[in-house]
């Protein structure tokens, strides 16, 4: 018989997510599900992106959960995309491509502060640093 885990608040969980799991839902939902996540204090790889009307929209909403919920900081969210140092027909076929596909070619971190300390971003990597228990 197999012996149930013991989830301990001192866990670290990753949440992996492929942009298809949230790509059919509009933006609100899209939101509310990463807040979901977040506030069970998993630290989300999303394939793909937000929109930045979206990212200020969360940002918006976890700072009126501030003081609402106990122990809760916020998030610290930052995305990595393959369109530095691009010519200009590799930008148009990218484009094209993204109407296609979706945005597809960027990762995003996203993180309860609580958890996460800092995401330094330069044009071709992310660093994630995370507080020590």
């Amino acid at each position: 018989m197999a012996k149930k885990e013991d989830k301990s608040s001192k866990d670290l969980t990753i949440h992996f997510m492929p942009y298809s799991e949230i790509a059919k839902l509009d933006s609100l939902n899209r939101i509310k599900k990463l807040i979901g996540l977040i506030l069970e204090g998993k630290i989300i790889i999303l394939q793909g992106r937000l929109t930045a009307e979206e990212e200020s929209k969360m940002i918006e909403t976890t700072m009126t959960l501030i003081g609402n919920i106990r122990g809760f900081q916020g998030v610290e969210i930052s995305t990595l995309s393959g369109e530095e140092d691009q010519s200009m027909f590799d930008k148009v076929r990218h484009n094209i491509a993204r109407i296609l596909v979706g945005e597809q070619d960027a990762i995003t971190l996203i993180g309860p502060a609580s958890v996460v300390k800092d995401i330094k971003r330069d044009p071709k990597k992310i660093e994630l640093m995370l507080k020590r228990k």
